[in-house]
């Protein structure tokens, strides 16, 4: 099969960077992202993982994919999958509030994507949150990177984070 690459962006910012499925590693959840794009919802910072940012969606998939390529350590440019029932982060610091999706629908996914070293999947909440690295920034991330640390000083207010196929 050929690589695939999809587009994320932060469209308020106009900045954009190029992943590529990593479908060798976590086939599943590539196909699963893949067939629900394009994709584009708020944006949030995270507070404990770190360098993160990501958004939220309803659950997209007819089953959550299994925990495949799993990691608790993202490196700069990995693209995270996420899925959480709507009460297991059901806290409005999380962006998990009603307007989120999470009442309508009881899971709800996060696509993130980490933009710089030294990342913890560690929540003081529920503990250890591993999650599937699907895909791997391949140009424009030092950009990314610039607009996530003015999203993270400046907020993130009226901006959103965009998946779609490149």
């Amino acid at each position: 099969m050929a690589d695939r690459f999809i587009e994320v962006s932060l469209a308020r910012r106009g900045v954009q960077c190029t992943a590529r499925l990593l479908a060798d590693r976590a086939p599943v959840t590539c196909a699963v992202v893949w067939e629900a794009l394009p994709l584009v919802s708020d944006v949030y910072h995270a507070k404990y993982a770190r360098n993160e940012i990501y958004a939220l969606f309803p659950a997209f998939a007819d089953r959550e994919p299994p925990l495949e390529n799993p990691t608790v350590t993202p490196i700069p440019g990995d693209l995270c999958y996420f899925s959480f029932s709507g009460t297991e982060l059901g806290t409005r610091a999380y962006g998990y509030a009603p307007e989120a999706g999470v009442q309508a629908n009881p899971t709800v996914v996060d696509l993130a994507l980490f933009y710089e070293r030294n990342n913890l999947l560690l929540n003081g909440d529920v503990g250890w949150v591993p999650g599937i690295v699907w895909g791997q920034v391949v140009e424009g991330l030092d950009e990314m990177a610039e607009a996530c640390n003015d999203l993270w000083r400046a907020g993130a207010q009226g901006e959103t984070l965009g998946f779609r196929r490149a």
